[in-house]
C-alpha cells in the first residue's frame, strides 16, 4: 500500500481552507451493490474541510489533525486507526503527506 499508483481525486476548491493541498486515491475493492468500498487515500499538506461518510481508515503514513466539528480533536500518525460518522463536519490540517487504508460504508 505504502508504493501504490494512485490517480488525482480533484478538490472542490471550496473545500481547501489553507495551502495547495492535492488529493489522490485508488479504489480496491467495492461491493456488488456499490454500499462497501475499500481503498487508499492521500493528501498532501494544507488544511481542508470535509463531509464524512460512515468510514474506518488506518493511517499508513503522514500526520494530520482531524477535528470534527461540536466534537473530538484527533492526532492522527502512521499505524492509528480511526472512525469517522456520516454527516462528521471535520477539518483536517495536514502536517505531513498523509496516506490512509480506507473502508466506507454507504
Amino acid at each position: 500500500m505504502a508504493d501504490a499508483d494512485l490517480e488525482p481525486e480533484p478538490l472542490d476548491p471550496e473545500q481547501i481552507v489553507s495551502g495547495e493541498p492535492v488529493v489522490t486515491g485508488k479504489v480496491l475493492w467495492e461491493s456488488p451493490d456499490g454500499k462497501q468500498i475499500r481503498g487508499i487515500w492521500q493528501i498532501t499538506p494544507g488544511v481542508v474541510t470535509d463531509t464524512e461518510a460512515n468510514e474506518l481508515f488506518v493511517v499508513v503514513s503522514g500526520r494530520a489533525t482531524i477535528e470534527v466539528e461540536g466534537g473530538s480533536v484527533l492526532e492522527v500518525g502512521p499505524g492509528d486507526a480511526c472512525i469517522l460518522r456520516e454527516g462528521d463536519r471535520t477539518r483536517w490540517t495536514v502536517h505531513e503527506t498523509l496516506r490512509k487504508a480506507y473502508h466506507i460504508s454507504l
